[in-house]
C-alpha cells in the first residue's frame, strides 16, 4: 500500500497528492509517468510524475476529475493509502540526456497548458537545479484554473502567466502569448516544450513550425492503459507508429500526426470504435510486448 502524505486542492476539481513511493521516488525523472490504482478492481490511471523527493521517498502527482475513478480519487484523504503505485514509466525527458554545455547554449521556453502545468513543473525545476535558464509559459481559460505559478517562479527565469479571459495576467492563450513574446519583445527560442491538453499542443506545434522553433510535445493525455497493450495511445509520428506510453510520452511536436490522435481518441471511447480500429490497425494495432520502463 503506498500512504498519501499530503493532499492539496490546486483549483477546482485538480488536486495534488504526495504519496510514500520509496522505490518509484528513488528512480524517476521529470517526463516519465506512474499507474495508480485505488483497489483490487479500481482503474489503472496514468499521471505524470509532477515532482518526487527521494530523501523523503514521496512522488507527486496532480490530477482533474473527469471521469468516476478520479472523482473517487479525489475522496482519499491524507492517510488513505493507493493499492498500486507503479512506476517510473516511460522515457524521461531528453533533455536529461542532453550534452551539458549544448544545453547551456539553448533558450528554452516551457508552454504548460491547464493541469499540463504538473509536468511542466519537475523539468522546469531540474533545469534550475542543473543550472539552466528557461522561461515558462502557464496558460489557463481563467484564473480560477491556474496552478503552481509560485512554485514555478521559485525555477524559471520568467513566468508568463495568460488567460483567454484576460482575468489574470496576459489576454489571450498561449499561442497569443508566445506571439506577443517573439513577435512583439523580440525574445529568440531554440526550444519550446509544451504540455496540455492535446488541442493545445497542436496549435502550439503548428505556430512554432512556422517560427522555425524546435517543439517537444508530451501525448500523456491520449494513455489509458499505460504499457502499450490497449492500442489506446497508438500514434503517428513521422512515417512512424509509436506509443506515447512505451515510446515516449514526448515526441517532436512537428512529427506528431495530431489529427489522428484526436480522431483515435474518440473512437476509442466506444467498443464499436474500438473494434474497428482493431481491424483497421491490425498487428499495429497495439505494442508487441511491454518495454515501458524507460531509462
Amino acid at each position: 500500500m503506498f500512504k498519501i502524505v499530503k493532499k492539496e486542492k490546486l483549483a477546482n476539481n485538480i488536486y495534488l497528492m504526495d504519496v510514500k513511493a520509496p522505490r518509484v521516488a528513488k528512480h524517476c525523472y521529470p517526463g516519465q509517468f506512474v499507474i495508480v490504482k485505488m483497489d483490487e478492481k479500481g482503474e489503472r490511471i496514468p499521471l505524470t510524475v509532477c515532482d518526487y523527493d527521494r530523501e523523503e521517498e514521496t512522488v507527486t502527482i496532480v490530477f482533474q476529475t473527469i471521469g468516476v475513478s478520479t472523482q473517487e480519487m479525489a475522496k482519499l484523504e491524507e492517510g488513505d493509502s493507493f493499492r498500486d503505485f507503479v512506476g517510473p514509466l516511460g522515457h524521461r525527458s531528453e533533455l536529461i540526456d542532453e550534452d551539458p554545455e549544448e544545453l547551456k547554449k539553448k533558450h528554452i521556453l516551457f508552454v504548460a497548458g491547464g493541469v499540463g502545468t504538473a509536468p511542466v513543473y519537475p523539468q522546469v525545476k531540474w533545469m534550475k537545479q542543473n543550472g539552466y535558464q528557461v522561461d515558462c509559459i502557464i496558460g489557463a481559460r481563467n484564473k480560477e484554473l491556474i496552478i503552481l505559478e509560485d512554485a514555478m517562479k521559485e525555477y524559471a527565469e520568467n513566468v508568463y502567466v495568460c488567460t483567454d479571459d484576460g482575468s489574470y495576467g496576459f489576454k489571450g492563450n498561449v499561442n497569443d502569448q508566445i506571439k506577443e513574446l517573439v513577435n512583439n519583445q523580440g525574445k529568440h527560442y531554440d526550444l519550446v516544450v509544451a504540455i496540455g491538453p492535446v488541442i493545445m499542443m497542436k496549435f502550439v506545434a503548428l505556430l512554432t513550425k512556422e517560427l522555425g522553433i524546435k517543439t517537444i510535445v508530451s501525448m500523456n493525455p491520449i494513455m489509458v492503459d499505460g504499457t502499450g497493450m490497449c492500442g489506446a495511445c497508438r500514434l503517428q509520428v513521422g512515417d512512424e507508429v509509436k506509443f506515447a506510453c512505451v515510446d515516449g510520452p514526448e515526441f517532436d511536436g512537428h512529427l506528431v500526426d495530431f489529427d489522428q490522435a484526436m480522431k483515435r481518441q474518440q473512437m476509442y471511447k466506444t467498443e464499436e470504435g474500438r473494434a474497428l480500429l482493431r481491424m483497421q490497425e491490425g498487428d499495429t494495432h497495439k505494442n508487441g510486448g511491454c518495454g515501458c520502463s524507460g531509462k
